[in-house]
């Protein structure tokens, strides 16, 4: 196993997710939450290996706006070419925060790749939230935020001509300051996706304080940058990782599979 970065990431070598065993197993249960996101390379697997993967580590989710494989609704296709007008995970975001329950984690695959760009950015929202001060870090562990899945993905199936049927979208209401449920470590759980307000604040001064906080997350001491390869694997833990796709590589394709780990009510 190599490190990434200071504060994120590790990559794990001679392991085969396809014929994977319950230490293997419990191994890359132990990276995930001592890294907050793993990598694997060349793992040629099938879709339903990857399901079984996904499924060890808890039940796995339909996404609410993107359709699955057909047969498969929990596999989420990640998919761009010269045809798309816009890519999944541009912003920076935590996924389908939204939802009361947001996940424990994804597992993307990727099998097609441009010849150069389509990385993904990752950042640690423990290390976003150790490098607050005292005093902001105190009074942010008051309140609650709004996350909200109906502007995000309105937008989206507007821009793609999608009709989405006037239906409901996840809304929920979370701590700013979340502890993650098993490192017991504390840190920022807003995102530019879905986060729109803080609870109790007057809507300049939530929006200033938002306008900060999405920018302090960004700061490159945080996060890591993973290039791809043919049949790599990423896992993140979604409770303390944000990340972001760099659609760079337009008109070539990338494309591949997703599957999303239900997770629980961040405290």
């Amino acid at each position: 196993m190599r490190r990434v970065t200071p504060v994120l990431g590790a990559e794990i070598e001679g392991v085969d997710l396809g014929a994977v065993d319950d230490d293997d197993l419990r191994m890359i249960h132990g990276a995930l939450i001592k890294h907050g996101v793993v990598f694997f390379r060349n793992q040629d697997i099938s879709m339903e290996s990857q399901v079984a993967l996904g499924a060890w580590f808890g039940e796995l989710v339909v996404h609410p706006n993107d359709p699955g494989v057909e047969g498969h609704p929990e596999v989420m296709i990640i998919h761009a070419d010269e045809l798309s007008k816009r890519v999944a995970g541009e912003t920076w975001h935590s996924d389908v925060s939204c939802d009361p329950e947001p996940p424990m984690g994804s597992i993307l695959r990727i099998h097609t790749l441009p010849e150069t760009g389509g990385d993904t950015l990752f950042a640690s929202m423990y290390a976003a939230y150790d490098a607050l001060s005292p005093v902001v870090q105190t009074f942010l562990k008051g309140p609650t935020a709004i996350h909200d899945g109906a502007p995000y993905y309105r937008s989206v199936n507007a821009r793609i001509g999608r009709d989405d049927g006037g239906r409901d979208y996840p809304r929920a209401e979370h701590p700013v300051i979340r502890t993650h449920p098993e490192s017991g470590r504390e840190g920022l759980f807003v995102n530019e996706m879905f986060t729109t307000e803080i609870v109790g604040l007057e809507k300049a001064e939530s929006d200033a304080l938002l306008r900060f906080l999405f920018e302090h997350i960004r700061r490159p001491e945080f996060q890591l940058r993973f290039r791809w390869g043919r049949n790599s694997i990423a896992f993140w833990d979604n409770r303390c990782v944000q990340h972001q796709a760099i659609w760079d590589y337009w008109p070539q394709t990338r494309s591949g599979y997703r599957v999303t780990i239900r997770g629980d009510r961040p405290v």
